[in-house]
């Protein structure tokens, strides 16, 4: 009877627990949720709490700053209720549907239309600058060193005000200009009178002049010369001019003037004056040519030198084969040429070479151009 007593208690105690757990699981779900929902419904009372209390804030517009009670949370809300409105261009320190707490400070700052021109462009723009600087600066407009604002950057900024850039840009370039030649005139007895023979080409130089340039806006509006230099010298230009006086051309049919020298009278085609007279031998010295020398005392015009007849002269001047009569000298033969005899040059013949030496140079004779005849005492 005791064993089913022990049974009997065994059995029941085990039923008790079996509930209990089952219980507890069962509404275990049940208390989350519940436990969840008394949270949230904390929270949004504290919320409620929380919107409705009343909050300090500071609105500052255009730098004018006062400070509001409100109940509101939300920064819109709040400047409703302050009947401040905000534009689409204007500033605010924080969104508009943020929530707002006690102590903020919130910002605003009127954006003003105006008229920018800059970089070849006019438009309307929206800055909140107070000053031409300051809306430059916010609307990031780069100036240059040299760029140009009107009005001054430093001047006060209305609605509807007018701002104008200018790009200034300055440019340093090199440009060479031609040097003119000068033409030098040089008096030259060579050439007969009236003519003109150039002597050197002329030749321009180059100048090399660096100029700083000055642009507005891609124009340009001055230039100066800021270094220059030579970088090549001009070349004159040399042109003789003739003194010589024309000699005219002799022939036998040239009119002659009856002269009278030495008790002889003869015709004479030509008077030329300040002759300049030099002598020579048919020696080395003279000729370049020795006695061995087949062409040895053989003028240029085939005839033999003979001393008291035979002349060197200058073709052009007197025509070979004429006779002259020469002041202080008597007649002689136009039978020789040289290269040093040229214009109003003659060079006598003398068989001496040491007399010829010694003859050297006599200027300012008379020579009386006769003909291819010479005239006889008769």
């Amino acid at each position: 009877m005791g064993v089913v007593t022990s049974e009997q208690t065994h059995v029941r105690r085990s039923s008790s627990m079996t509930f209990a757990l089952r219980w507890k699981h069962e509404n275990l779900r049940l208390i989350s949720i519940i436990a969840l929902i008394s949270f949230a419904m904390t929270f949004m009372f504290l919320m409620m709490l929380y919107g409705t209390a009343i909050k300090r804030v500071s609105i500052v517009v255009d730098g004018q700053e006062k400070t509001v009670n409100t109940r509101h949370y939300v920064l819109q809300r709040i400047l409703d209720e302050q009947g401040i409105s905000v534009g689409e261009h204007d500033r605010v320190s924080q969104p508009l549907n943020v929530a707002v707490k006690s102590g903020d400070r919130i910002t605003i700052d009127k954006a003003k239309p105006i008229t920018l021109t800059a970089d070849g462009e006019s438009k309307t723009v929206y800055t909140t600058g107070k000053t031409v600087g300051a809306a430059l600066t916010d609307l990031k407009i780069d100036l240059g060193e040299l760029d140009k604002v009107t009005p001054a950057q430093e001047a006060g900024l209305p609605d509807n005000s007018e701002i104008k850039v200018v790009r200034v840009n300055k440019q340093l370039e090199e440009e060479t200009e031609p040097i003119a030649f000068e033409t030098v005139k040089k008096n030259d007895p060579q050439i007969v009178k009236g003519k003109e023979q150039v002597v050197q080409e002329g030749k321009e130089g180059v100048l090399l002049k660096k100029k700083e340039k000055l642009f507005e806006d891609g124009v340009l509006v001055s230039e100066q010369v800021v270094d220059q230099k030579v970088q090549s010298e001009s070349v004159q230009k040399v042109v003789a001019i003739g003194t010589k006086n024309p000699v005219a051309v002799l022939s036998a049919s040239s009119p002659s003037t009856d002269v009278n020298k030495g008790g002889v009278n003869f015709p004479v085609k030509q008077v030329i004056n300040n002759v300049t007279l030099t002598a020579y031998s048919a020696g080395a010295s003279s000729t370049g040519k020795s006695s061995g020398n087949p062409s040895y005392g053989l003028t240029s015009s085939g005839a033999r030198v003979s001393e008291g007849r035979t002349i060197a002269v200058d073709p052009k001047v007197i025509p070979m084969g004429w006779w002259v009569y020469i002041d202080g000298i008597g007649f002689r033969r136009a039978e020789d040429t040289g290269s040093a005899v040229k214009g109003n040059v003659i060079d006598v013949y003398f068989d001496s070479n040491d007399y010829a030496n010694r003859f050297g140079t006599k200027r300012g004779y008379t020579v009386y151009v006769i003909g291819p005849t010479k005239p006889s005492a008769d």
